[in-house]
């Protein structure tokens, strides 16, 4: 078929991922593919050596590891493998993805203490200093770089400085930034990062991706609590058999990612996406602020990757009225996520324009029924 030939999506997806993607990653997934044939597995390989060098990371010092499922498969993946059972886990949080990522922990009986910070401030790296130095005991450090709850972007490179440190593991889940904001995976010591298909490189939802220390990983042999989500095992099978993966692959989703990969490259890389994210956000928020809407956060803490607004101070207005009128212009936002202001979402990433968003605010305008 023919890309021209492809129908248009009815709306875009203003979201955190899944996420709006190219015709040319919906159309590489109109061709079959055999998890054993070695055409299918020699792209697996692909993959797994261009995302280390998306991190900017050395082939001899990292590898990648895909895990089938949502990013949140993957995040349980690293917490169920690495943490030792005679290991504890520190998780800072400041919103609902660090949460789950410490209640993934507690699930599986690790010793785990939560630092939380609330749900609108960013994680502090000196209060993890003091929490380091008054427990030896512990091993691991888990922390989210975007914090889509509010947009939150913390500030890894604080955290990774302490806990590197310390002579802590450290796990970044890094869901919804890789792939749209440079991470010097190397440079800060990370051990294990964690993303997703459907998130910055535009790809779509099916399976996970861990970033690991291959030395660090290579310690994680027999100690995984689940057998489906074991780590290493996953790791070690696609070593050995060219791109195999233990059980059935999402063939058509891994196509797919391959194909963003590609035009990834083709728009310059991670840093040139970073900068239409940030045009989108800023093209966003100037234009909602023109209207009369609040941003939740302060631009110092705010990422380019999801921006939370304030609802409007009218009694008349609801969110699911407004949701359903900008559906009906072509845009899908998403409900707020935090329990201490009423607000909602946008997203800025995907395939998604600076000239979409000016669209969007025309029909914001346009639907100022409060």
């Amino acid at each position: 078929m023919n890309l021209t030939q492809l129908p248009d999506n009815p709306y875009l997806l203003l979201t955190p991922g899944p996420l709006s993607t190219s015709k040319g990653v919906k159309a590489a997934m109109l061709r079959d593919w055999c998890t054993w044939d070695n055409e299918y597995n020699d792209l697996v390989q692909v993959i797994r050596r261009k995302l280390v060098g998306l991190a900017g990371a050395n082939h001899d010092d990292y590898t990648t590891v895909l895990m089938q499922g949502s990013g949140s498969f993957s995040v349980e993946a690293v917490v169920g493998s690495v943490v030792p059972a005679d290991g504890k886990l520190v998780v800072l949080t400041n919103g609902a993805y660090g949460n789950r990522l410490a209640k993934m922990a507690q699930v599986l009986k690790i010793h785990t203490q939560v630092l939380d910070f609330g749900e609108v401030s960013p994680a502090e790296a000196s209060k993890l200093q003091e929490i380091l130095e008054n427990d030896p005991q512990i091993t691991h450090v888990a922390v989210v770089h975007c914090e889509t709850t509010t947009g939150m972007l913390n500030p890894i490179d604080e955290v990774a400085r302490v806990a590197k440190g310390a002579g802590k593991v450290l796990i970044v889940d890094a869901m919804s930034s890789f792939g749209g904001i440079s991470i010097d995976v190397a440079g800060l010591g990370i051990d294990f990062l964690i993303s997703s298909a459907n998130k910055c490189i535009q790809g779509v939802p099916g399976f996970g991706f861990i970033l690991a220390k291959t030395e660090e990983l290579k310690k994680c042999k027999g100690q995984a609590r689940s057998l489906s989500l074991d780590l290493y095992d996953q790791w070690e099978t696609m070593e050995k058999h060219n791109g195999k993966w233990r059980y059935t692959s999402p063939t058509h989703v891994v196509r797919a990612f391959y194909q963003a990969l590609a035009e990834l490259e083709e728009e310059g890389g991670v840093e040139k996406r970073h900068v239409r994210y940030r045009e989108n956000q800023r093209t966003l928020v100037e234009g909602m602020e023109r209207l009369g809407f609040s941003t939740l956060l302060t631009k110092e803490w705010q990422s380019p990757i999801i921006t939370s607004f304030y609802f409007p101070e009218s009694p008349a207005f609801t969110f699911a009225a407004f949701y359903e009128r900008l559906k009906k212009e072509g845009f899908v936002i998403y409900p707020g996520k935090i329990s201490v202001a009423d607000t909602f979402r946008i997203g800025n990433i995907g395939e998604v324009y600076p000239h979409d968003m000016k669209r969007l605010v025309q029909a914001v305008e346009q639907n100022i029924f409060w």
